[in-house]
């Protein structure tokens, strides 16, 4: 399926003020939140639209509004969490899952921990959210595991990725859709990407920094 990388002037302006070490977490979290509504919008522009009528104040007519029940945002925790306001506030009606990964920093292999998702998956849309695609590891599993309830369509978005992890993730799922804020240039020796903005989850959340 498709890559999508915005690179927009706006988001790229955005994203640096991420990138900044010196940034505090307080900006962080609100820029974040900024440029994760941006990447709503072009993530769910394949969403299937049913036709009603409406009334305006000057006259009847047809008019599209979304088709379908509820669709799903998946975190991917814990660092998705920092993304789901921003897709909230443009799909305040989404049903919200939750996917726990956590990363051996030796080996940088996913560990699955806890998965609790919405009922009647079968019948949605899925967007699966994590601001970071580094090695793919954490996402792979996570549309696997999403994948064994059968939703309409799965989404992957993210701020930032290396090349490694998007050519691994439409490896595993060539079906998945991926879209992105910016395309960075690898991932280095200890398997963050460069030049990244360090471990989105200290920074949303004030733990510390391990880079």
């Amino acid at each position: 399926m498709s890559l999508t990388t915005l690179n927009h002037p706006v988001i790229t302006h955005k994203l640096s003020i991420m990138r900044d070490k010196t940034t505090p977490t307080t900006l962080f979290r609100q820029i974040l939140r900024e440029v994760t509504a941006l990447l709503a919008y072009e993530s769910t522009r394949h969403l299937p639209l049913k036709t009603v009528t409406i009334e305006t104040p000057v006259c009847e007519t047809p008019s599209n509004r979304l088709k379908g029940k509820k669709m799903v945002l998946v975190s991917i925790l814990r660092a998705g969490n920092g993304m789901l306001d921003g897709y909230l506030d443009i799909l305040p009606n989404a049903r919200v899952g939750f996917v726990g990964m956590e990363r051996n920093e030796e080996t940088a292999l996913p560990h699955s921990y806890y998965c609790k998702l919405p009922h009647h998956m079968e019948q949605r849309h899925v967007i699966v959210v994590d601001p970071m695609l580094a090695t793919g590891g954490s996402a792979i599993d996570t549309i696997t595991k999403i994948k064994e309830y059968n939703p309409l369509s799965i989404t992957f978005s993210a701020l930032i990725a290396a090349p490694e992890g998007v050519n691994a993730l439409q490896s595993a799922h060539p079906d998945v859709d991926i879209v992105l804020a910016e395309l960075d240039e690898k991932l280095n020796e200890k398997f963050y990407i460069v030049p990244g903005l360090g471990d989105a989850g200290d920074r949303i959340f004030g733990t510390v920094n391990k880079v």
